[in-house]
């Protein structure tokens, strides 16, 4: 079928294009309201990943992986009212719905031999909590003496304390940590209270997230429609491409939600993405309408669509793709998912800028001669921007080029310095609780990275528990690692009850007996498997640092292989190993999505424009683009992490759009004319002009998430607006001299 029949088809079925957009976003927009937020990384991590699938197991097998902390800072905790806080706030938690234990000073197992036996208690009396220098001072002592407490629960300093929570498997993460957030600060303790841990981290990104899309959204929304109503000078100049990116917005959340998708903290880019593309595509259609309706009366919305369809579609195509390519390489799940809806809301404002747009422009009665003429006496762009930008293309294609190559040098000597983070903390700014928080564990609990070591075999076995021991050993020696805890501990503590001796004892009958004085115990769930035949090492990791996570797996890894064996197999997991398989992932997802979004954009193009060098001309703009933008990343050191990841196929899939608009019009004209310059000319003027109102209202649009809570979310819209002014640019000039230098050598 013939483009100018597609065109018809669509003026002539108005009214059923409009009344299905209409019924489709009522339906999309009520299931909305469905529509979760959900921060999660665990959630997100892949089923087939050894990690993921070993800390699954840790969370089914021993009542939760998901440890949330709340940290009690004061000047003094050895004050008796310091403690009865403390105890209020571990009473509080431990009622909440959803968690299975928690673990404070006021409530922790204390085991110390006496005259009578061994005695089995807390470390401190409930009933009567310490009131004097001396209580103080066993409370001390007690607490140094035991190696699993030590500079675990109470600083070193005696400034801070500890009330470490664990949920449930199947809790529901931020309902329980909105829980203990509300009511824990509805205590009103005159001690500071800081919170930390997965549950806290994620239920605050999930605020941030909700904050920002209630905020910067409408700002970002209002500062677009500001800068297409100076550029159109017209309602529907202003209307139209932003009721389309609505559109598109509310289909793809709409649709995520009907399938049982929430929001992540990648997906949550989606709207400000689509806003651009939706608004994109909807500002070329109606500046072709425009620049026609200068010179023609009839059938103008008709004759604007054949020119445009195919580059929109196009554009669409390549777009489609650099968000699919997500697909293929991404370690977390949520990548995927941005990339799958991404790529629908990519589609579905396709279908509103060369369906709904259109028909909605020829149901409207056209602007007047009057209103033509006043548009026509705004020539800012043309005169102070464009005009110029064709007589350096005429005068010196070579020095375009130069400039180039020079930019793209640069950059290459950034992108060397670009460094990789995957610590969640970077998503918070300077200053806030959250990041002071994880500050005093580092510096006085020796981190916030969980790490588990699972053991498989009888767990009252002496060989066993005292592997569980040399492991723990062997674990400290790392100065990333400040202490650990296991039921092997717990058996030398009370062995050194009786005999003196914190050790394992070798006889078997012997650790039944002191097995026996520990069952029942609530702290048992949370090292030893009910059948008794798995167990689990519990310690936490100091470094945010990717080289020192990849140290501390390659020695915990060679102690492992060397003293795992079929009645005591070993294996290790926690988050930085999962964060050390993100970062490979963030080079081979960034590697991979971009190669292969490339070769894909390089043979539609050419396929659809009929010439496989035509795809690599268009391709080359944005190539330049994305090795500027990475080496902007480098030089001012901005870090690739699990949002700065997704900016490079954003910036392909949104700029590559600029680059097919220009050379699917200057092929147009050149075909029709032969004339290298005025094809050079009419296509600048006419979609370089659709281009910079596009860049320039959607960068605007970007950027206003520097505004953001989120620091990823900042580089992110910087990122992206840098991306957008560079590959335009570059579809405006780098591709232009190209073509000009190519078709000069051809005559």
């Amino acid at each position: 079928m013939k483009i100018d029949n597609i065109s018809k088809q669509i003026i002539r079925f108005r009214w059923l294009i409009i009344l299905t957009v209409i019924l489709g976003t009522a339906f999309s927009a009520f299931q909305l309201s469905k529509l979760s937020i959900d921060a999660d990384i665990l959630s997100s991590l892949p089923d087939d990943d050894k990690h993921a699938l070993l800390l699954k197991k840790i969370g089914e097998n021993f009542g939760g992986n998901r440890m949330g902390i709340v940290i009690l800072e004061t000047d003094n905790i050895y004050e008796t009212k310091v403690i009865e806080h403390i105890r209020t706030l571990t009473d509080t938690i431990a009622k909440i719905e959803g968690i299975s234990s928690v673990s404070s000073l006021t409530n922790i197992i204390n085991i110390k031999g006496s005259d009578e036996g061994i005695e089995i208690g807390r470390l401190v009396d409930e009933y009567k909590l310490p009131a004097t220098k001396e209580a103080f001072d066993e409370l001390r002592s007690n607490i140094a003496a035991n190696e699993m407490y030590k500079g675990s629960i109470v600083s070193e300093d005696e400034s801070s304390c500890l009330v470490v929570f664990t949920l449930e498997d199947k809790a529901d993460v931020n309902t329980v940590a909105r829980e203990v957030l509300d009511k824990t600060e509805a205590l009103q303790l005159p001690e500071k209270l800081y919170y930390i841990g997965s549950p806290m981290l994620i239920t605050y990104i999930a605020a941030l997230m909700k904050n920002d899309l209630i905020t910067l959204l409408p700002i970002a929304f209002l500062l677009i429609a500001m800068i297409l109503f100076v550029s159109f000078r017209s309602v529907k100049g202003v209307i139209l491409p932003l009721l389309s990116a609505i559109i598109a917005i509310v289909w793809a959340l709409g649709a995520m939600s009907f399938m049982g998708y929430s929001m992540s903290m990648i997906s949550n880019n989606i709207p400000i993405i689509l806003l651009a593309i939706g608004s994109a595509y909807t500002i070329h259609v109606v500046n072709r309408v425009d620049q026609l309706r200068s010179i023609a009366d009839k059938n103008v919305v008709r004759s604007a669509l054949n020119y445009v369809i195919l580059p929109v579609i196009l554009a669409a195509i390549t777009t489609i793709i650099g968000f699919v390519s997500f697909i293929f390489g991404a370690y977390l799940e949520m990548i995927v998912d941005f990339g799958i809806f991404t790529a629908l809301g990519t589609f579905i404002a396709c279908l509103m800028a060369v369906l709904f747009v259109p028909a909605m422009l020829s149901i409207s009665p056209g602007p007047t001669k009057r209103k033509l003429t006043r548009r026509d006496e705004n020539k800012f762009i043309e005169k102070r921007i464009l005009l110029p930008i064709k007589n350096l293309l005429f005068r010196s294609p070579k020095l375009i080029l130069w400039m180039w190559l020079l930019a793209i040098g640069i950059s290459l000597t950034g992108i060397m310095s670009i460094e990789r983070s995957v610590d969640i903390q970077e998503y918070f700014k300077k200053g806030n609780p959250t990041r002071e928080a994880e500050r005093i564990m580092v510096e006085k609990f020796g981190g916030t990275k969980p790490v588990f070591v699972h053991f498989k075999g009888n767990m009252q076995d002496p060989e066993v528990l005292n592997t569980m021991m040399q492991t723990s050993a062997y674990m400290e020696k790392s100065e990333d690692i400040y202490t650990s805890m296991s039921v092997a501990k717990l058996i030398s503590e009370l062995n050194l009850a009786i005999t003196g001796k914190r050790e394992v004892p070798e006889d078997i009958a012997m650790v039944e007996q002191l097995w026996f004085l520990l069952d029942g115990n609530e702290v048992m769930q949370r090292f030893v498997s009910e059948d008794l035949s798995e167990g689990i090492i519990i310690s936490k990791f100091k470094s945010p640092d990717n080289k020192a996570k990849m140290i501390f797996s390659k020695y915990m890894n060679d102690f492992i292989k060397e003293n795992s064996r079929e009645d005591c197999q070993i294996q290790i997991t926690g988050m930085p190993f999962v964060d050390i398989t993100m970062d490979r992932s963030l080079i081979n997802s960034q590697l991979g999505s971009i190669s292969i979004a490339i070769v894909f954009v390089i043979i539609i193009v050419g396929l659809i424009l009929r010439s496989l060098i035509n795809g690599v001309y268009a391709a080359v703009p944005i190539i330049a683009a994305i090795i500027i933008l990475f080496g902007v990343m480098g030089l001012t050191g901005i870090s690739l992490n699990i949002a700065t990841v997704l900016v490079a196929s954003v910036a392909l899939g949104i700029g590559i759009d600029y680059s097919i608009h220009i050379i699917s019009h200057f092929n147009e004209i050149y075909k029709k004319t032969g004339q290298l310059e005025k094809s050079i000319n009419d296509t600048l003027l006419i979609s370089g002009n659709a281009i910079i109102i596009n860049v320039v209202s959607v960068s605007a649009g970007f950027l206003v998430l520097v505004f953001s809570e989120m620091v990823p979310l900042q580089y992110f819209g910087i990122l992206i607006a840098i991306s957008m002014v560079s590959s335009s640019l570059g579809a405006m000039t780098l591709l232009p001299a190209i073509l000009i230098m190519i078709h000069k050598k051809k005559t």
